[in-house]
């Protein structure tokens, strides 16, 4: 879809698909102004630069930089979707630490690169599922795909077998312990299941399939990788009927966000867990519209 003019109507469609990026706690840490002069969306973090120092104030400013950066990611495919070449950069201004990217629009120098249309399509459905809800594997020409989806952006995407699932899964419920309150539960195998279903096979379609994202470095721009790295993983699998949740208990605890490490992951830093599996759609799931809420724009 070529649109030659941004207009408010188009400009409420690209802040609307950034803003249904998903987003650590449910928080929603982002602002958008547009420079008019420029054709240039400055995408802001809100919440993380007026964090004390240490870990709390450290992992408090990784997951706004993860989630502006799932955000960003929305927004390059909503201007790709629209005609036009988005020109990211990332930490434009040094002097200016609240200002996480810029998106300037331009006309494409080529014919669009696939127009991410089925990304732009996915973005309105994505819902997360709950870790507990019924997993049925992905084959793994899928999985395979969500690997090149991640490896794009600058990040990997790693597979754990049985056994390192089974470890991280742990970690994770030993994080929901520390927090009652974070009500998701993420025990394997679910209620009423006996002990043995810890153990099957990797190609056992009940095992949960749990993938681990990295990135080479651990600072705010790969944070802002890893967030646009996770968007186009989950905005694939959801166009792939996928279901995906957000397994980020442990990231909230430097000791057991250290202990997600492994081998098995490589030597990059951990910045998501997210289990995948085919599972139904929550009653009463409907596609999100363009117009379904709008972000701050100033």
């Amino acid at each position: 879809m070529r649109t030659d003019t941004l207009d408010g109507t188009t400009l409420e469609k690209l802040i609307s698909a950034a803003v249904a990026a998903p987003a650590c706690h449910s928080r929603r840490p982002w602002r958008y102004r547009l420079d008019p002069d420029t054709a240039t969306l400055h995408v802001r973090g809100v919440g993380a630069e007026d964090r004390p120092p240490g870990a709390a104030g450290e992992d408090a400013r990784r997951a706004v930089h993860v989630s502006v950066g799932a955000a960003l990611f929305n927004l390059r495919v909503a201007v790709s979707h629209f005609g036009w070449e988005p020109q990211v950069r990332l930490l434009p201004s040094p002097d200016d630490p609240g200002l996480y990217a810029t998106v300037r629009l331009t006309a494409p120098a080529r014919a669009p690169e696939t127009s991410r249309d089925d990304l732009y399509g996915a973005l309105w459905w994505r819902r997360d599922g709950t870790p507990s809800c019924p997993v049925h594997r992905p084959p793994g020409a899928v999985v395979l795909g969500l690997v090149d989806a991640a490896h794009t952006e600058g990040a990997a995407l790693s597979l754990p077998h049985a056994a390192e699932t089974r470890r991280l899964l742990r970690l994770t419920e030993d994080a929901h312990r520390r927090d009652p309150a974070d009500a998701v539960a993420v025990r394997w195998p679910p209620a009423g299941e006996p002990p043995s279903a810890l153990g099957p096979a990797p190609g056992d379609g009940r095992f949960p399939l749990v993938a681990v994202l990295t990135t080479p470095l651990d600072d705010p721009a790969d944070w802002l990788r890893a967030g646009q790295a996770l968007e186009h993983v989950l905005l694939a699998a959801t166009a792939r009927r996928v279901r995906a949740a957000l397994l980020y208990q442990a990231l909230d605890y430097p000791d057991l966000r250290r202990a997600l490490r492994s081998a098995e992951s490589g030597p990059g830093h951990v910045q998501m867990l997210v289990r995948l599996g085919y599972g139904p759609l929550r009653p009463g799931t409907a596609p999100r519209g363009p117009g379904h809420t709008m972000a701050a724009v100033n």
